[in-house]
């Protein structure tokens, strides 16, 4: 450690001290009546005990709480699963009346089911007045007292859990009750556990319900009242050790269960690359197997409205942030509801089936690997999983020594390999990728696209991906759509499209530079906004028509008997590409450095070679 940062980390430390004063002084609080307890397990009446009385009350709250327990899991899973998922209207007043037992003071809570349940209610007299006085009573009190614990921690694991995990379920093929089941409360449970407990403890010691409830049979904490009221302090111990016995039990088991997820290795290594790929066969090219769709879909004040009909397998979707291209990509896996449109693959109409039936792989960014499933596990999860075809993608991807790992044991490489393994046991025909390196650096994010684009040649399936990288979309599609605010701006095959881009801002979008329109005057010169008449040689051009034009950076060459004058406007560095900024009557354009003038000072003159520069129909020209 560098003495700066030394220096730093005693300047924190000091700054902390009061807060550790304070944290320290609550903690010795907290532990000074356990402290101050033991030296009364020497003076307590041990000889005046009832144990019959006392182990019977200790039966009681045991079973009763495990009871009431049992209800509140049957019945509060589903309540905060219901709670943290529902958009329904008054979802928060229900959420808030069934929280409203831990605010209120315990008596208050029985007299409450007194007025329910109470031997002059009516449901009390329904029941013959056995709802009251009786192991029943405790149940029911118990279970209203004890059951926001679980129904806040239910509501929050919920709320915690991803729901692109659903989603990609989904995808492999799972309803909806399985996907609950197998999926979304697994990953809740250990949250949804703690709030178990805390529900089954704090029924064990409920008294101020229960004893307003039933009085009988005595529970341990209406036993120990009982008793305190007759013998005092001396008669106090024997019955608090079993209370102190079952929290130091919960207690140890807590710590135990969180050291033992703590010894958990994670895998540093970046085992990013492929194994070297050896196609089985050669991939047939087949001209049915095409991807359709006409997606529209309102949310609030955006309205996504596109279509594409694209003539090859290998396809992507390209825009900025909030363009609607992962909406584009959700209504095409059936995730989210089309407004008005098709899907089709082929000749299969993919619009009319739930995502379960579409036979489809979908991975978003973080490639949705489930967190509490191996990858053997996650290889064996789709409902049509082909177990020849895993063990074939386990070895072909170079998983074979993964099989035991969770995601949170794999790197970035793996866990793409990994879920691409599980879409392809499936022998599915659509594999779509939402944004899949947008979190990588760029290092990583290039040997993974590779290794993409090595597999795409292997897999007869048709691939889109969802990017806002030019060079990502060039890389790995054939066709490309361009979209910005929910509407098409361009589509076409990747070379079109990146050669000749029908505006400015698709340009913008590519990453295209030496793009503007003007408009093609006499001697086949295109005149600029500026007035800057670039050179032409493409005569077919009617003059007087608006064009979009692209000069090459080769096309631009400094010379003394150059025709134009400009200057330097700076340096930029793209792709590990050096290239000069050369401003020309207003207008900028980049050359490599290597062609840049020696001497980069004052004003230079410049020639513009008319075959590098590409002029076009501008859009709506």
């Amino acid at each position: 450690m560098t003495q700066a940062a030394q220096v730093t980390a005693q300047v924190a430390v000091k700054r902390s001290q009061p807060l550790w004063w304070l944290g320290a002084l609550l903690a010795v609080y907290l532990c000074a009546p356990f402290v101050a307890s033991i030296p009364q397990i020497g003076q307590a009446d041990w000889a005046g005990v009832d144990w019959h009385a006392t182990w019977s009350a200790v039966g009681v709250s045991v079973a009763s709480a495990s009871v009431a327990t049992f209800v509140i899991l049957l019945g509060g899973v589903p309540l905060g699963y219901w709670l943290a998922r529902s958009r329904a209207r008054g979802i928060a007043l229900v959420g808030f009346v069934v929280q409203l037992p831990l605010a209120l003071p315990p008596l208050t809570s029985g007299v409450l089911l007194l007025f329910l349940i109470g031997p002059y209610s009516g449901i009390g007299q329904l029941f013959g007045g056995s709802l009251t006085d009786s192991f029943t009573g405790i149940v029911l009190a118990e279970t209203f007292v004890a059951a926001p614990f679980l129904i806040v921690a239910a509501r929050s694991a919920f709320t915690a859990v991803d729901p692109v995990y659903d989603d990609v379920a989904a995808t492999l093929g799972h309803h909806a009750a399985s996907r609950f089941f197998r999926v979304t409360l697994p990953i809740a449970w250990p949250a949804i556990r703690a709030g178990l407990a805390l529900a089954w403890l704090r029924a064990f010691g409920e008294f101020g319900a229960t004893v307003m409830v039933a009085y009988h049979p005595y529970s341990l904490p209406v036993y120990t009242y009982v008793v305190f009221g007759g013998q005092g302090l001396p008669a106090m111990m024997p019955l608090l050790l079993p209370t102190l016995g079952i929290a130091i039990i919960c207690a140890v088991l807590s710590v135990y269960s969180r050291g033992a997820r703590s010894t958990l290795t994670v895998n540093l290594d970046n085992g990013d690359e492929l194994t070297s790929i050896t196609p089985a066969a050669t991939v047939s090219d087949n001209a049915e197997l095409r991807l359709a769709f006409a997606a529209r879909r309102c949310l609030g004040a955006f309205t996504l409205d596109v279509s594409w009909q694209p003539q090859t397998r290998r396809l992507a979707i390209i825009g900025p942030s909030g363009s609607g291209k992962s909406l584009a990509l959700r209504i095409i896996a059936g995730l989210e509801r089309n407004d008005a449109g098709f899907v089709t693959l082929g000749a299969t109409h993919l619009g009319t089936l739930p995502p379960e039936r579409r036979q489809i792989g979908y991975m978003p960014q973080d490639y949705g690997l489930f967190p509490h499933m191996t990858v053997a596990q996650q290889l064996a999860f789709p409902v049509d999983a082909d177990t020849a075809s895993a063990r074939y993608w386990l070895a072909h991807l170079g998983l074979d020594a993964l099989t035991q790992r969770l995601p949170r044991e794999l790197s970035f490489g793996q866990r793409q390999r990994v879920a691409l393994a599980r879409a392809l046991t499936r022998h599915t025909q659509l594999l779509l990728f939402d944004e899949p390196f947008a979190a990588l650096d760029t290092p990583r994010r290039r040997r993974l696209q590779q290794s993409l684009r090595a597999l795409q040649r292997e897999v007869g399936a048709v691939t889109v991906i969802v990017t806002h990288d030019p060079d990502e979309a060039a890389l790995l599609a054939d066709e490309v759509l361009v979209i910005e605010q929910g509407r098409a701006l361009q589509a076409g095959a990747v070379a079109d499209v990146f050669q000749q881009p029908a505006t400015l801002r698709v340009a913008e979008l590519l990453g295209l530079h030496n793009v503007g329109e003007g408009i093609v005057r006499a001697g086949g010169m295109i005149e600029t906004s500026t007035g800057l008449r670039l050179p032409c040689a493409d005569t077919s051009l009617a003059v007087g028509s608006r064009v979009m034009w692209r000069v090459s950076p080769r096309a631009l060459v400094a010379t003394q008997e150059g025709a134009w004058q400009g200057r330097i406007a700076g340096t930029s560095l793209r792709h590990g590409d050096r290239y000069v900024a050369v401003e020309i009557a207003g207008v900028t354009f980049d050359i490599a450095a290597e062609d840049a003038p020696a001497s980069q000072s004052g004003d230079l003159r410049f020639t513009i070679d008319a075959n590098g520069v590409l002029a076009w129909p501008a859009h709506g020209a």
